[in-house]
């Protein structure tokens, strides 16, 4: 079996596993997430085969001429793991910048040098952008989405517990008392506006990706990865700056930190495409060899 001219494996379905009772294969639609299930001798009858890698071609073929006990790298149980452990990860490594940045961003820095205000977070933020391009290049919008909404949720139970902390009885005469319940609002409302952009951004980031990844067939990565999160920082930079800093600081100053927060992210979108692709490889070969 041949792929077709100009096909990428991988770059619409992907095979997650059998169901022997029924003689099902276990397909993931990559563009959305969708998983359907469908008879053996239908899909090798299909243009997915096209798609498909050398291992999972292979393991459909075997599944299909033998028994239906016979074991396989993609039984179901043993690709799960693997799968699930890189989404568990990714997951990971998006809530952990997205906190940083939203509670780092209770510091505005100044560089006086070039006269810019920046926040930490503005250098590390983009990568969120790179962990959810990944999430829907391997796991497609469904379960990239549910990635957005657990560190959504996550960030919103912080907000309620650490504003929650503030009404508590103090310890008399404890001198970090009052700064604490300074901070812990001042961080509280950060966390709101970081909650209210990263939801919005993220998810048009998301889309964007997806709907590019449709309109390209799958091709020029580099385009849909940069474009989404071109658009994508803009709409962030917005609505972050101006929920989190408005009446806190002039409105000259909150622009200032947009545009070079815009300014900033962006060139990020550039270098997020060689990342992008390394990690696509570094996941696809993971995946093959912990299945083999």
């Amino acid at each position: 079996m041949t792929t077709c001219e100009g096909a990428v494996e991988n770059s619409k379905y992907k095979l997650l596993g059998f169901e022997n009772d029924k003689r099902l294969a276990v397909i993931m639609v990559i563009a959305t997430g969708k998983v359907v299930k469908i008879k053996l001798s239908e899909v090798l009858n299909s243009e997915m085969m096209d798609n498909f890698n050398k291992l999972e071609i292979k393991n459909l073929y075997k599944k299909f001429y033998s028994q239906a006990g016979t074991v396989t790298a993609y039984d179901i149980n043993d690709r799960n793991e693997n799968s699930w452990m890189i989404y568990i990860i990714l997951n990971l490594l998006l809530f952990t910048f997205y906190i940083f940045t939203s509670v780092a961003a209770t510091k505005p820095i100044y560089l006086e040098s070039i006269g810019i205000i920046v926040t930490p977070g503005t250098f590390l933020y983009p990568l969120t952008f790179l962990i959810v391009d990944l999430l829907n290049e391997n796991f497609g919008l469904r379960l990239a989405r549910r990635a957005i909404l657990f560190a959504f949720a996550s960030n919103a139970m912080i907000i309620i517990l650490l504003y929650g902390s503030t009404f508590l009885p103090g310890l008399p005469g404890w001198k970090l008392d009052g700064p604490y319940n300074d901070v812990i609002l001042q961080v509280s409302s950060v966390l709101v506006a970081s909650s209210v952009s990263f939801l919005v951004s993220e998810n048009i980031n998301s889309y964007l990706l997806c709907k590019i990844k449709e309109l390209t067939n799958s091709r020029y990565l580099y385009l849909r990865i940069f474009f989404s999160t071109f658009f994508a920082v803009i709409i962030d930079s917005f609505l972050f700056c101006f929920i989190a800093f408005y009446g806190a600081m002039q409105t000259s100053d909150i622009l200032n930190m947009i545009y070079v927060q815009i300014a900033i992210k962006v060139a990020f979108a550039f270098f997020n495409i060689l990342p992008a692709y390394g990690a696509r490889s570094l996941f696809k070969r993971y995946l093959t060899t912990a299945n083999a």
